[in-house]
């Protein structure tokens, strides 16, 4: 949802005349019959700020997920970790978390660069069973100018857990996730070492447990663009090394020489070939 803020003044009363939530958004309750039902929703459970009880939830949780899309509109759904609190309330109207040691990607903060725009889900499915939406526009701010602004600031003593930068987010909306439908899960005991914060072990970040790597003969070299600090003697070289391991793969496999995939389609070729032209 996204809100156009209007309000009117009557006596010593504020009337808000404005809805919250986007025009499709509108447009679907019309279409399904159920804008009386969302009208008392946001009457009563949509606020533009964190109330006592708000930020009391938020501060029990260990996890939330992130929605992030970029200046196009494609999406990013995400999710974030740390020990209760880890999502720090600054003030009724501002939460900021850390960005941790990833996967190198950044994925959220790249989409945040181009869209400020960001979507956070909490849910408790330890003891309450509901959830709590914020919405609002993020910012990243370095570690130290955190900092300074607000000292009182916890420093993680885990390597994994110290903070690259943080996300900033300014509240526009803030409301229930309705607690009929959440599971009521249990939290099972550690096992060995507990979380692996900012390992870069393979198998402890959870291996290729989708398949995905034993796949990428399929897929052909990837060989991403030239940057702009590389020339374009040391980007083909590269481009031929890519190329040199990817054929072979091809030769070791056995499936070269007009082989055809499992689907019965031919083999990818890659996304590059070989060209005797500089």
């Amino acid at each position: 949802m996204s809100t156009s803020p209007h309000t009117e003044q009557q006596g010593t009363a504020v009337l808000r005349t404005d809805r919250p939530g986007s025009d499709g958004e509108h447009l679907v309750q019309r279409r399904m019959g159920t804008t009386d039902r969302a009208d008392r929703f946001y009457a009563d459970q949509v606020l533009d700020r964190l109330n006592d009880r708000m930020r009391e939830f938020v501060h029990q949780q260990e996890m939330f997920f992130l929605a992030t899309a970029d200046r196009h509109g494609a999406c990013d759904n995400t999710f974030r970790a740390g020990p209760p609190g880890f999502l720090q309330v600054l003030d009724d109207t501002t939460l900021a978390y850390p960005e941790y040691r990833g996967n190198g990607v950044h994925a959220s903060l790249g989409n945040i660069e181009e869209n400020p725009q960001v979507g956070i889900l909490m849910v408790d499915f330890l003891r309450d069973r509901v959830g709590l939406h914020v919405n609002g526009r993020a910012e990243s701010v370095t570690d130290d100018e955190m900092r300074r602004a607000h000292p009182w600031l916890p420093a993680d003593q885990v390597p994994g857990r110290r903070a690259l930068v943080w996300v900033v987010i300014s509240v526009e909306e803030a409301y229930i996730h309705c607690a009929k439908h959440i599971p009521h899960l249990q939290k099972a005991p550690a096992r060995g070492h507990g979380r692996s914060w900012g390992t870069d072990d393979f198998k402890r970040k959870g291996g290729d447990f989708f398949g995905a790597a034993s796949e990428a003969p399929e897929r052909g070299p990837f060989l991403p663009p030239p940057r702009p600090d590389a020339d374009a003697a040391t980007w083909r070289a590269e481009a031929e090394r890519v190329l040199a391991r990817a054929e072979r793969t091809v030769r070791d496999e056995g499936t070269g020489g007009g082989a055809e995939s499992k689907a019965g389609a031919p083999p990818f070729s890659g996304w590059f070939r070989r060209s005797t032209s500089v």
